[in-house]
């Protein structure tokens, strides 16, 4: 699968510059954006793997709009382009959570690159996400599940691995998850 990039400048001429090389490098340029309102609501559309866009532009600028895309996660990476390398802007950009920053004029040799480890980058820290997210929901489960056996237990007098193992065959029995065999039990309590 290719990865899809959102593209955002105001200048035309470096957009269609940026646009060129990563076509031809293969990537998918779902979107392109004059302003950073308009980015964010292509972001909203595609959900691109990239966002490649200039700090300074008309209604929304890039840090703020690359600020947006990142707390709303629309896009998995961030890059910002511009003609500016002072350390204010560079700091700005780093508590934004850009995943790189390359001063202009940008050229294949330097786009490319970064392109790939921005990619890179947020393809793994959306993993990461997504394996927090999996471990939460594993842990919430637990913790139902615990409850239930508790009240077997007390209601019972049976020791631990018994209860686990009725609410175990309940859900086999029912061909459900456990947590909904423990969730009824609580709600039955």
């Amino acid at each position: 699968m290719t990865n899809t990039i959102v593209i955002a400048d105001d200048e035309p001429i470096t957009m269609m510059d940026i646009k060129e090389i990563l076509i031809e490098a293969k990537y998918n340029v779902v979107g392109e954006a004059p302003d950073g309102f308009d980015a964010v609501e292509l972001c909203r559309k595609f959900k691109p793997d990239l966002v490649i866009m200039d700090i300074k532009m008309p209604l929304l600028g890039g840090l703020k709009a690359a600020e947006i895309i990142i707390s709303e996660d629309l896009a998995k990476a961030v890059l910002l382009l511009t003609a500016y390398s002072s350390k204010e802007f560079i700091e700005q950009a780093k508590k934004a959570g850009v995943m790189g920053y390359l001063v202009k004029p940008v050229s294949e040799k330097s786009l490319l690159p970064a392109v790939e480890i921005a990619i890179h980058k947020g393809n793994e820290i959306a993993q990461m996400k997504s394996d927090a997210e999996g471990a939460k929901g594993k842990l919430e489960d637990r913790k139902i599940i615990d409850r239930a056996k508790g009240i077997l237990m007390d209601t019972y007098g049976i020791p631990e691995n018994e209860a686990y193992n009725r609410i175990r065959k309940l859900s086999m029995d029912k061909r459900c998850t456990m947590k909904q065999i423990a969730s009824a039990i609580i709600t039955d309590n």
